[in-house]
């Protein structure tokens, strides 16, 4: 198959001869997009769609049942005063009044109930707990139904200088981390990109130059996120999904932009005419880039068989994006690089080497270390593999916990005040949370069930405080919020759920006939996501190895290069989570980092990190393994081709890297524990794979293959005879230059 008459070398001849057509598509595009997005807002996950497991019906038990509602608690301390005191009542009335008439507020309880329930040991503090309900609008956002109550305490603590009067909750704490979450998208948006045009600038020696990547990278996030919008209005998405994309959408879009302007630059700097130029680039680079994102998409789409909200809205997004980045390679880019030609190079850095030297000139350090590992392979390659599984080995004692309380940044007012509530109420804001589904079941039957059950958590030591129960407006669902021993994430309160599900439930509420009983909760998520993972991550890692396997294979015609393109792949993946763990979880750096560890990671990062690392690493091999496969097929030996490629792309992949590396070092500086994990392990993986496994583990494992990288078994032989990425046909105008 002739590559001048593939689907990139097409859409780039079309784009070049119809470049304002092309370059006011895009724009138009992606202006639609950002105001079909603003104007239709992001429709996220509610908390009934998280969870799997028992825990997931409970969640969406609770939410048929009392719609969207929030637990909130007031905090009312003073230093001189005790809650027995007169004053001390007073200000707790004070509290309930002006509560009860505050718009959203119901269910508001004394402290002073079942004997003093809300009041500390030690008499100084007491808790005044409410609800806050919707109403029946399913519409009303979680800010408008907090602002109301946060308005009346702040009142009532500026008011009452004697007292600490704060308040916590569900909604309180989500209007606070969504409003913290936002703060951090921005400062990594504005971060983010002068640090790439500055390593852009570096790498290209020219501020035109520099700018079309970055223009491209920038454009393809924007559409994509005014697409994801109206999608969210059927299939809701993760209140991160932005971040996400930001991160895999400036990656791919600077990196194909990146390859296909080195390589016009390559053909021009060899005496190609812009047009011929701009076609070997279409040819070669444009067909890495479109094999490359499939099989960044092919990755991404393996967490849909996660079944998991987070996980299936995070592969729409990635999708999306790389989608929407391989589209505006494809087709703006070449319009946009027909259109400057030379001019490209324009805005020259005068202390920097001439961009057309650059293009013709192999970076000698690159080329030392390329030369050392090709004399001596089993030395450097051997050394590189240890030096990876030696990394890896933290890793074998992961502990993954779904984020709580003790991820969330130390400076929000709500979490310090929840600390306050933790030192004078151990546990009573972890509650495990039971939904009793009554439909068919005598209401009797159930109540009396439901006492029973309040009655056991109460007796034991598990369960430090009294059980509060609600009931739906339909009888048909009950409430009952168990505060159980321990953090929420430790080993009792682990135990506590365990006796709560195969104790206690089964021997009360559970006996009902007709009741349906299941547990939700921090604790009961943890338990029910990381059973539910253990079962869900052979499905994905199987899907997206077999997925990467098949399009090398197909690509390369070779059953060599996919085996060792994966095996690559998982030594550095495994290094990143290896150095995830020794970070975060046994909390190394922490002051460095400005984190608490929480002697966890993260339950979604592990299956996120693999898809997404799979995926963008595959970006360099394929980028890589072209030009080798491009060198052989010119009549190179395999060591000469291994050598001549790397060295020819060290400059455009390291800059790649050092782009994502950046980018992804920003997340690390975020105050979110996950987003910082979230940063440190892809940043950490992309540097690995971009040094220690393509300077060393992959012209090591090559050299000492030989011919056998391209390997096909007989039986494979029926593959189709496609040219590889690079793999060009003779051209006159080529050979006219020679």
């Amino acid at each position: 198959m002739n590559d001048r008459n593939g689907l990139a070398a097409r859409a780039a001849r079309w784009s070049a001869r119809h470049r304002a057509l092309a370059i006011g598509g895009w724009v138009a595009f992606v202006i639609a997009a950002t105001m079909i997005g603003g104007s239709t807002g992001m429709q996220t996950l509610s908390e009934a769609d998280y969870g799997i497991g028992e825990s997931g019906e409970a969640n969406r038990a609770l939410d048929e049942g009392f719609g969207t509602t929030y637990s909130e608690t007031v905090l009312i301390q003073s230093e001189g005063l005790e809650a027995a005191d007169p004053e001390f009542r007073q200000m707790v009335a004070q509290v309930q009044r002006r509560l009860q008439r505050t718009a959203s507020v119901t269910a508001v309880e004394s402290p002073y109930r079942d004997g003093g329930a809300g009041i500390s040991p030690d008499g100084t503090s007491a808790l005044v707990g409410f609800e806050l309900d919707d109403g029946g609008d399913p519409d009303s956002a979680v800010d408008e139904l907090v602002e109301p109550s946060l308005a009346t305490v702040a009142a009532l603590d500026g008011a009452a200088p004697q007292f600490r009067i704060e308040q916590f909750g569900d909604g309180s704490v989500e209007v606070a981390v969504s409003e913290s979450f936002e703060e951090d998208f921005r400062r990594a948006e504005l971060t983010s990109l002068p640090i790439t045009l500055i390593i852009l600038v570096l790498a290209f020696g020219a501020l035109v130059a520099a700018f079309v990547p970055l223009l491209l990278a920038a454009t393809a996030v924007a559409g994509t996120i005014g697409l994801l919008a109206p999608l969210s209005q059927i299939w809701a998405v993760d209140e991160s999904i932005g971040s996400v994309v930001l991160l895999i959408g400036l990656a791919v879009g600077v990196d194909y932009s990146m390859f296909y302007l080195r390589r016009e630059r390559e053909e021009r700097a060899r005496g190609l005419s812009s047009e011929a130029a701009l076609e070997a680039a279409a040819a070669t680079s444009g067909r890495a880039v479109l094999i490359s994102g499939a099989t960044v998409m092919l990755a991404m789409s393996g967490m849909y068989l996660a079944g998991e909200s987070t996980f299936q809205s995070f592969a729409t997004g990635t999708i999306l994006v790389v989608a929407v980045a391989v589209i505006g390679s494809l087709t703006v880019l070449p319009a946009v690089l027909s259109k400057l030609g030379d001019r490209v190079n324009k805005g020259r850095i005068p202390f920097l080497r001439r961009p057309e030297e650059r293009a013709s000139r192999e970076p000698r350090a690159w080329g030392a270390v390329v030369d050392a590992v090709m004399r001596r392979p089993k030395l450097y390659g051997g050394a590189a593999a240890a030096v990876l599984i030696v990394m890896t080995i933290p890793a074998l004692g992961l502990k993954m916990e779904v984020p709580g309380i003790d991820g969330l940044p130390k400076d929000l007012p709500e979490i310090q005040t929840y600390e306050r509530i933790q030192q004078q109420f151990p546990g009573d804001q972890i509650p495990a949370t039971v939904a009793v589904e009554g439909s068919g079941a005598e209401t009797a039957e159930v109540e009396a069930a439901v006492r029973e059950l309040t009655a056991e958590t109460g007796a034991g030591r598990l369960f430090p405080g009294p059980a509060s129960v609600q009931s739906s407006r339909d009888g048909q669902v009950v409430r009952i919020d168990v505060p159980i021993a321990g953090d929420g994430t430790d080993e009792r309160s682990r135990r506590a759920v365990a006796e709560l599900r195969e104790t206690i439930i089964p021997a009360t509420v559970g006996a009902v006939s007709g009741a349906e009983a299941n547990v939700t909760g921090l604790t009961a998520g943890n338990v029910d996501f990381n059973d539910g993972m253990a079962g869900r991550v052979p499905l994905v890692v199987a899907f997206v190895l077999a997925m990467a396997f098949v399009l090398l294979l197909v690509t390369f015609r070779s059953i060599v290069i996919p085996i060792k393109a994966i095996v690559l792949n998982l030594l550095s993946v495994g290094a990143a989570y290896g150095l995830v763990v020794w970070i975060f979880q046994e909390g190394h750096l922490e002051s460095l980092l400005g984190f608490e560890s929480s002697g966890a990671v993260a339950s979604w990062l592990p299956m996120f990190l693999f898809v997404v690392l799979f995926g963008l690493s595959m970006d360099y091999h394929v980028f890589i393994l072209s030009r080798v496969r491009e060198a052989w097929a010119s009549g190179m030996s395999t060591e000469r081709a291994v050598a001549s490629a790397i060295k020819s792309t060290a400059g455009v992949v390291s800059a790649a890297a050092l782009v994502m590396v950046a980018v992804f070092s920003i997340f690390a500086t975020l105050s979110m524990l996950e987003m910082k994990q979230f940063g440190v392990g892809l940043g950490a993986a992309i540097l690995i794979d971009a040094t220690i496994v393509r300077a060393f583990l992959l012209p090591a494992s090559m050299k000492l293959l030989g011919d056998w990288n391209w390997y096909l078994p007989s039986w494979l032989e029926w593959l189709p005879e496609r040219r590889a990425p690079g793999e060009l046909p003779p051209d006159p105008e080529l050979e006219a230059t020679a």
